[in-house]
């Protein structure tokens, strides 16, 4: 390199023009363009590198790198200069350690350093020599700046004096510089935080609070792929993406990436985050270059996206590390320089914020599903009352004082404060239902609701709905998304009535509940778990429903934890008196009628009768009853006429004629029921009714009797 000849006035003019280019421009590129092409004037170069160094002199990065006209050699994208690296071992650090203008042969230097990659690049482009200038402001190195020439520089004294001032003024621009980009930088990070703050303090719901942020992010960070993911304890051994956002080229707009999303997609973005190596996520770094390479060789996740998406850099911001979970952010790009330092920063001076976000998140959705499960047991606790206004403690449930009473309250007096499953059987009309309200009430879990379903009383296709719940657009009808029984009796009880009549499909689903507290609505994919005691009934032998394959035997097992047996009315005779005073006091006032008496004869009549019907049937034998008497007693015509099971009841106990079989007198009582409806067994004036069972479960006790729905015609 050989400076041009000129004179002392073109020196300063020079020094003048490169002063004035510091005071006046701002932007580093065009700053620089400025300084280098007065410098070419005078000292003609082909490459020109300035080195920053830190205040320490320990690592060096490169600030500024032209080529001219060569295109073999790319320079360094504008906006991303490269990361610090240590000074030692590398050839400026003969320059820190003589720091002054120096002119050096780049054959000679190479042979210190054979393979130090730009001097073998140089040697490409056929540069023979270079030009150190050091730069110092205030006496303290701050860098050097480098010229690489052709051709052998003729330096005189001079030249390098002048040098050496150039040297000074582009180290105040460097300075300078480097000071406007921290400005700059600092008031990127706080749009960056007012922008954020803005969306947290006005978007409520995760995909658009995260797009914002994720959006805000790429401002000022360039990457292909954003995530947050979060473990919560009790919530499953992997990460669950709250937010994931991937774009196609650097302007394109994030897309979100959904649950459904194809398999190798999960595999992709999964980018690491896995429970076989979740520690990798535990520290804040920036994995590129040959370090991602390596942990892709270690990890399968990343090995997967280094290899099917080219995956080249990973950006790790821990939001949270604490016992109840962790929580993680991530970013992804194709190039091995996309993050510095900065970035890094950047991000991490952001996470708290995004914590904070989160922890909204969290407490915003469990307020909204505290709304919603409030009103969903307003809107049940209603109808229950408007529905089961003859039940409750006057129901005649626990009236008596018999053995067979004595011992089913001692059992619920056992298991109520406890949150073991109970398994309550028994015949139709015995009270299954009243003794599990009784549990619900003596349990703390009296304060929230008992929530009631009758397995029997639904189509199977419905039943998986009310039991789980839906989402909007889960199947034709579902205009809404709707709680299900078990999300509604979170933190209480649910009764689960007649569960023998369970189709085998959601016997499975029902398990899973019962093992594991959680569950997916229809047509979602959000696990939800719900902290529901369990009471179930039947009127059926389950154990005879196991052995003949009807029923999963490990739901039965998992059912019969604590079993409650309700003795039928006829092995509760004793109880018969005290219940007919009860019924005929309550039934009385409700139906605005005088309380009558009960003649001996009627009494002996209704305490020798079998009552297949239970305490269900003697409240409809003693309503009819109130209904129709008129003079000082209860009649009970209408009753011994029709059932024939009672009239033969009263002749046994008077003459002591045979007793008619448990099976006799359900046929007959069926039959006569069958009579007084004409042969209908459903809807609002059939037998089903009239008796207070199901339709279905009628019609399958008279295909097992033998019983036709033709009044008088019977199969045999």
């Amino acid at each position: 390199m050989q400076k041009k000849k000129t004179m002392p006035n073109q020196d300063e003019t020079l020094l003048l023009h490169i002063n004035e280019a510091i005071a006046t421009v701002r932007d580093k590129h065009s700053l620089f363009k400025i300084v280098t092409t007065k410098l070419r004037l005078i000292f003609p170069f082909d490459l020109i590198g300035i080195n920053v160094f830190d205040a320490e002199l320990k690592n060096k990065r490169i600030f500024l790198r032209d080529y001219y006209g060569e295109e073999e050699v790319p320079p360094a994208q504008p906006g991303l200069p490269n990361a610090f690296s240590p000074i030692a071992g590398s050839p400026i650090e003969q320059l820190v350690a003589d720091p002054r203008v120096q002119q050096l042969t780049l054959l000679g230097y190479m042979g210190q350093y054979p393979d130090y990659e730009p001097f073998i690049r140089m040697k490409r482009l056929d540069i023979v020599q270079l030009t150190a200038v050091p730069l110092s402001t205030g006496g303290h190195l701050t860098g050097f700046l480098l010229l690489a020439s052709r051709r052998k520089p003729d330096l005189s004294a001079d030249d390098e004096k002048l040098l050496e001032k150039i040297g000074s003024l582009i180290a105040v621009a460097v300075a300078n510089t480097l000071a406007f980009e921290e400005v700059a930088r600092r008031e990127q990070e706080r749009t960056l935080q007012l922008n954020i703050t803005n969306a947290l303090l006005s978007i409520k719901r995760r995909e658009p609070l995260f797009r914002a942020v994720a959006e805000a992010l790429s401002q000022v960070v360039s990457f292909e792929y954003f995530g947050i993911r979060v473990q919560r304890a009790g919530q499953g051994p992997a990460f669950q993406a709250f937010a994931e956002f991937s774009r196609t080229g650097p302007r394109a707009p994030l897309a979100a990436l959904g649950p459904d999303r194809d398999k190798d997609e999960i595999l992709a973005n999964e980018a690491g985050i896995h429970q076989q190596n979740t520690a990798l996520m535990q520290a804040a770094a920036i994995y590129s270059g040959p370090e991602f390479k390596a942990l892709a060789v270690r990890y399968p996740r990343l090995r997967y996206v280094y290899e099917h998406y080219h995956t080249r850099a990973l950006l790790v911001a821990p939001i949270w590390q604490r016992p109840d979970g962790a929580a993680v952010l991530t970013l992804s790009a194709a190039r091995p320089d996309a993050f510095r330092p900065e970035d890094l920063a950047t991000v991490l001076a952001l996470t708290p914020q995004i914590a904070l976000a989160l922890e909204n998140l969290f407490a915003f959705e469990q307020i909204e599903e505290l709304k919603a499960q409030v009103e969903q047991e307003r809107t049940y606790l209603v109808d229950e009352i408007n529905t089961s206004a003859r039940f409750g403690a006057d129901s005649g449930a626990f009236v008596g004082s018999g053995p067979a009473l004595r011992q089913v309250q001692l059992r619920i007096s056992q298991v109520a404060p406890t949150d073991t499953t109970v398994l309550i059987s028994g015949e139709t009309g015995t009270g299954k239902e009243l003794v599990a309200r009784e549990l619900h009430n003596a349990s703390p879990r009296h304060a929230r609701a008992l929530v009631k379903l009758n397995c029997a009383a639904l189509p199977a296709s419905l039943i998986e709905s009310e039991l789980f719940g839906h989402e909007k657009g889960a199947f034709t009808g579902a205009v809404e998304r709707r709680m299900g029984k078990f999300e509604l009796a979170n933190g209480g009880t649910i009764f689960l009535d007649e569960i023998g009549e369970l189709p085998l499909d959601l016997q499975a689903k029902l398990l899973r509940v019962l093992q594991e507290k959680e569950f997916e609505r229809l047509g979602g994919t959000k696990v939800l778990h719900s902290d529901a005691r369990v009471i179930a009934a039947t009127n059926r032998v389950l154990a005879d429903e196991v052995a003949a394959g009807r029923f999963r035997a490990d739901l039965y097992y998992r059912l019969n934890v604590f079993p409650i047996e309700l003795a039928p009315l006829r092995e509760r005779r004793e109880d018969i008196e005290p219940l007919l005073r009860h019924f005929i006091q309550r039934l009385s006032k409700r139906l605005g009628k005088p309380p009558r008496q009960v003649r001996p004869a009627d009494l002996a009549a209704l305490q020798a009768y079998a009552w297949p019907g239970n305490i269900r049937e003697l409240e409809h034998v003693l309503e009819q009853a109130i209904i129709v008497s008129q003079g000082l007693f209860l009649e009970f015509g209408g009753f011994a006429a029709a059932p024939p099971g009672l009239a033969a009841g009263a002749v046994s106990a008077a003459g002591l004629a045979p007793l008619k079989t448990l099976k006799e007198q359900e046929r007959d009582h069926i039959m006569a029921a069958l009579q007084r409806t004409g042969g209908r067994v459903s809807g609002a004036q059939g037998a089903a009714l009239l008796l207070d069972v199901n339709p279905k479960t009628l019609e399958a006790r008279m295909k097992k009797l033998g019983i036709r729905r033709t009044v008088g015609v019977e199969m045999h």
